[in-house]
């Protein structure tokens, strides 16, 4: 019996010449952690994009949740969190005012949003920087309120893009913890992108490695690393399955994006 939640069958998108996903097919089950892991370019937030409904295919398939993100994408939208990589939350709002807001978007039933916000900032552990407004918070206190945001629903499927990206070592263990937490509570799937292997190798089931746009391998961790050789790292893995002779070029847009970001949530 097949118990995936996410199915892509031959997904590609392209951008005008530029082939962003290749013919891409992977599923993830239904429970499971899976990092989606690729060098900078590999087409890993593309994929995103197209599974959130942000972004439609050129061709292929993709099913979440049982729909269709072309032909369903509302029901798909009903059943996922996202937490991108660019900020998401209000700074000029509190960390409470935010969910408020997030939880009339969701159009909870007003009986149980107290209920429902007071359950997110205590899985967040932000219950004591509830009224204190986001412009005052840490990166990893504004990245668990993202979170917060995304599972307010309590949806089916989590996706995180670079979750932790700017953070210290600190905020980003404590981070990685209310992550297993959600997973834990909620039950639900996460699909997360990552440059980080030790944050692949903590928190993710399985992984899905991309190449240039292509599936390069997919696998659990210790099968990947098994792969390689007997004392293979994670490291070692992502090195062998994305090498690329001579370094790819043209990266300085992904380059800022990502200074960027790390600037704001640093």
């Amino acid at each position: 019996m097949d118990d995936s939640i996410i199915v892509v069958d031959d997904l590609v998108r392209r951008f005008g010449s530029v082939t962003a996903v290749d013919h891409l097919t992977f599923r993830v089950r239904a429970g499971a952690a899976c990092g989606l892991l690729g060098r900078n370019g590999a087409g890993k937030t593309t994929v995103i994009k197209m599974l959130t409904t942000l972004l439609p295919p050129t061709s292929g398939t993709a099913r979440v949740c049982g729909y269709d993100v072309l032909r369903n994408p509302t029901d798909v939208r009903r059943s996922i969190g996202y937490v991108p990589q660019a900020l998401s939350a209000d700074a000029e709002l509190t960390g409470y005012e935010n969910l408020l807001v997030m939880a009339k978007l969701y159009d909870l039933p007003r009986h149980s949003r107290e209920r429902r916000i007071r359950d997110a900032l205590a899985l967040m552990g932000l219950e004591d920087v509830a009224d204190r407004l986001v412009q005052k918070y840490s990166g990893g206190m504004i990245r668990r309120l993202e979170i917060a945001q995304s599972t307010l629903h309590e949806p089916r499927v989590l996706f995180l893009d670079e979750p932790t990206v700017g953070l210290d070592p600190l905020a980003r263990h404590t981070v990685w913890e209310h992550i297993a937490r959600v997973k834990a509570q909620q039950n639900c799937t996460i699909l997360l992108t990552t440059h980080y292997m030790d944050e692949a190798e903590h928190l993710c089931d399985e992984l899905v490695i991309l190449h240039e746009g292509h599936l390069a391998v997919s696998g659990t961790p210790a099968e990947l690393e098994r792969s390689i050789g007997p004392q293979a790292s994670l490291d070692e893995v992502f090195v062998h399955f994305t090498q690329t002779e001579p370094e790819a070029t043209g990266a300085y847009d992904e380059t800022s994006r990502t200074r960027h970001v790390s600037g704001r949530l640093g």
